[in-house]
């Protein structure tokens, strides 16, 4: 079974940087079609924030995010990256790794076509 652990989250001011981190303590990323970052506020929906295609090839941002966030992925360290800059108060969230096997399309922003989880970093932005 993947195993998911993330790490990377802090309390920062808005328009500051971060840098989300998930490994894949057992398993590996390559064998995962489509990985991404999910995010959850209080009283609020989980959300899609980002998804990337194994390569690389296949890229897709929610709106929200779209020109502020970057998503990549490192076969060699067997690890996805979210990289955040110009946070908002907004963007305060609880962040979420998921990885699945099935191929990356429009509808990457379900949470039903994703199997493993990690179990989240904190992202607080004051204003």
């Amino acid at each position: 079974q993947m195993q998911l652990v993330e790490s990377g989250g802090g309390s920062v001011q808005a328009g500051g940087s971060l840098t989300l981190s998930c490994v894949a303590s057992r398993g590996s990323l390559s064998s995962m079609s489509s990985m991404a970052w999910f995010r959850e506020a209080p009283e609020k929906e989980r959300e899609g924030v980002a998804v990337i295609s194994s390569g690389g090839g296949i890229i897709y941002y929610a709106d929200s995010v779209k020109g502020r966030f970057t998503i990549s992925r490192d076969s060699d360290k067997n690890t996805l990256y979210l990289q955040m800059n110009g946070l908002k108060p907004e963007d305060t969230a609880m962040y979420y790794c998921a990885a699945g096997t099935f191929y990356t399309e429009r509808n990457w922003y379900l949470t039903e076509k994703y199997r493993y989880w990690g179990q989240g970093t904190q992202v607080t932005v004051s204003s």
